[in-house]
């Protein structure tokens, strides 16, 4: 296969809209990857536990699980552009109400404006990820994500990068404590706003119903032909959304990988830093561990777009989760640099999994691909749920213990991997 037939089908080139789609995974990339250095920070100025200060989390993902739903039912009704436009607007407010409530001093304050950033995310990422599979054909619906997901692995770097600002200005006055957070916030809302002009300009090709048909696989009814191969790239189910098994699957698994990668993301600038390990770094250089992190992220996604051409998406997955079921009892060892070094190998592993199972849940959905696309960033309510329970056990048993917690998650992507993403007719 060709590079440029991912992204042509049927006569058209939408490597153009593809390009212009990979800016909002750039997007959202940067507001998570600023957001998951804020743990460490916020428990030293305002003396939390760790299970508190994910909270963060809780409020970011939580709002993907109550917005995912009302964000499918819009861009169902008015499209995939209003969609995004809608959420970088809410986006971008968030982000200034962030910057403009921050000298209140108010955590919980701040929890509320993340539920708007949560809920904006929610929205870009209901729309966003089904679109790319989209933009050429079927059978390489999972390169295409993967490709996109990409640049959002890349923005994760830049991310931590931003935070460097709020960890070098650790206010310890009493009403300045938060002070640092406004610039980055009101710099990032601005922006987000700034995109979401452009976004309102800019012609994308309309997504109609034949060609959800046959984006996610089958003939059009009507059609001379109607493929019955639930293995064949084209097929299309004619069961109802929940009927299908390898859909409810793939949302469990999908959870499971949000709740572990949170996880894993929130609490590596506490293990660096923690007085029980060797080698234990300054809180102040938290944030550019985390980058050095996402970089390995984004490698892996990179180089794994690249491998699918060459292997099945399902398998890669597959090997993937096992490396990092290997990689976890290490880290929880405290084997010095072997377990720091583990670390780091968990995220370039991690890479993969979010794109290729969206992928794989959503393939033969037809029709039902936009309900479905919601159903699956409402999974991603599950990184609210597991950060506190890590943290909680990271608070008893110390952090490297807390990392023996995502294994039971990351098990179960490894049996979706092999045989509960089969489509069945």
């Amino acid at each position: 296969m060709s590079k440029k037939s991912i992204f042509v089908k049927d006569g058209v080139n939408y490597t153009r809209s593809f390009m212009a789609i990979c800016v909002l995974f750039l997007t959202w990339g940067i507001a998570h990857g600023l957001l998951d250095t804020l743990d460490k920070n916020f428990q030293d100025l305002l003396h939390l536990k760790k299970w508190q200060s994910s909270f963060i989390q809780v409020s970011l993902y939580g709002a993907y699980f109550c917005t995912a739903i009302p964000a499918g039912l819009y861009t169902k009704r008015y499209g995939y552009k209003k969609g995004i436009i809608f959420g970088l607007s809410l986006f971008g407010i968030g982000a200034l109400l962030a910057a403009g409530t921050a000298p209140l001093q108010s955590f919980i304050l701040f929890l509320f404006c993340l539920l708007v950033i949560g809920a904006g995310l929610a929205t870009l990422e209901t729309g966003a990820n089904p679109y790319t599979t989209k933009l050429g054909p079927p059978e390489s619906a999972e390169r295409r994500i993967n490709i996109a997901q990409s640049f959002n692995g890349f923005a994760w770097v830049i991310g931590p990068l931003i935070a460097l600002s709020i960890y070098g200005n650790r206010s310890h006055v009493e009403g300045e404590k938060m002070i640092s957070i406004v610039i980055p916030f009101a710099i990032i809302g601005l922006c987000v706003l700034a995109i979401a002009f452009g976004f309102s300009r800019l012609k994308l090709p309309k997504i109609d119903e034949e060609d959800l048909m046959h984006a996610h696989g089958g003939s059009v009814p009507g059609g001379d032909m109607e493929i019955s191969d639930p293995t064949h790239p084209d097929y299309i189910s004619k069961k109802p959304l929940w009927k299908n098994r390898h859909f409810k699957l793939g949302v469990a698994a999908q959870a499971c990988y949000v709740a572990a990668q949170t996880g894993v993301f929130s609490y590596l600038i506490n293990f660096v830093t923690d007085h029980d390990m060797h080698p234990r770094f300054d809180v102040e250089y938290g944030p550019y561990f985390l980058s050095a992190g996402f970089f390995l992220f984004m490698a892996g996604r990179f180089s794994g777009s690249a491998l699918m051409k060459y292997f099945k998406p399902a398998s890669m997955l597959a090997c993937y989760a096992v490396a990092i079921c290997i990689l976890l009892p290490i880290i929880s060892l405290k084997l010095g640099w072997v377990s720091f070094i583990a670390l780091y190998g968990v995220f370039f592993f991690m890479s993969i999994m979010f794109p290729t199972i969206f992928a794989l849940t959503i393939r033969s959905l037809g029709i039902h691909t936009k309900q479905g696309a919601s159903f699956l960033v409402m999974s991603v309510g599950g990184g609210a749920i597991f950060p506190p329970i890590m943290g909680y056990v990271a608070d008893i048993h110390g952090m490297a213990a807390g990392f023996l917690a995502p294994i039971p998650l990351f098990a179960f992507i490894v049996y979706y991997a092999l045989k509960g993403h089969k489509i069945k007719a």
